[in-house]
């Protein structure tokens, strides 16, 4: 059985309800025994406002669940991570139901959240070691902050969508400058989608920015993941597969 908090419902600007709202649903269903999972309906725009206060609320009952989501619920995801929760994943959320081809990314979803079925990851976590998945503009976002994870031996795989590639040639200085960063065993790139069209051209490809940075940084680069905002995006569980 899958429940919709009536906060899915609320509006408030560009939030889905005040962040009062929000931190109070979020709370409640993490909290609740009788769920199994919790399963972010979309993007999640201003989870960092209210992932400190409503991480430190959390039971045992919610250390427990399995969180999937991905794009700014990945500043939740990287909290959850950073405080030893175990089942924290990237993957499609029911928003992308309403995508051409949606109804087989809520499939995989549900069937990593049920089964953790194989065929619904993405297919290299499971020779990797430790994996985690991230939007670039929203690990840019927390690091530094108390949502920041330990990123030490894992295969970070970074996706986005609608930035000019500028922003995040930008936003990868940052990323691949950070010390925490530096001690990935290497970076996996993802699907760059939608990237607006700027009044010049930025001179590279996506790949050839990412593989740039690496360069600069002393970080592996180890090649494309299979994942992004789209409906084909698959499902990245946060450290070993084992857990």
């Amino acid at each position: 059985m899958i429940y919709f908090h009536q906060q899915c419902f609320y509006t408030a600007g560009h939030f889905a309800g005040d962040d009062a709202a929000r931190l109070a649903a979020f709370v409640e269903f993490a909290n609740d025994p009788k769920l199994d999972a919790l399963w972010f309906a979309r993007g999640g725009y201003g989870a960092c406002r209210i992932a400190e206060a409503a991480i430190a609320q959390l039971t045992d009952e919610a250390r427990a669940k399995t969180y999937l989501g991905y794009s700014d619920g990945g500043a939740m995801l990287g909290g959850l991570y950073r405080h030893g929760f175990p089942n924290v994943a990237h993957g499609p959320m029911p928003v992308d139901m309403i995508r051409p081809g949606g109804e087989a990314a809520v499939k995989r979803a549900l069937c990593y959240l049920i089964d953790r079925a194989p065929d619904s990851l993405e297919l290299t976590v499971m020779f990797e070691g430790k994996t985690i998945a991230f939007n670039i503009m929203i690990l840019q976002s927390i690091l530094g902050t108390p949502l920041e994870p330990d990123l030490s031996g894992h295969v970070l795989m970074l996706e986005d969508v609608g930035e000019y590639l500028y922003r995040l040639d930008r936003a990868l200085f940052q990323i691949t400058s950070s010390p925490n960063v530096r001690r990935v065993r290497g970076i996996k790139l993802g699907r760059i989608s939608d990237v607006p069209e700027n009044d010049k051209p930025f001179g590279a490809t996506e790949e050839e920015m990412v593989r740039y940075w690496c360069d600069r940084a002393g970080i592996a680069y180890l090649g494309r993941a299979d994942i992004g905002h789209d409906v084909d995006n698959r499902v990245v569980p946060f450290g070993s597969l084992g857990r």
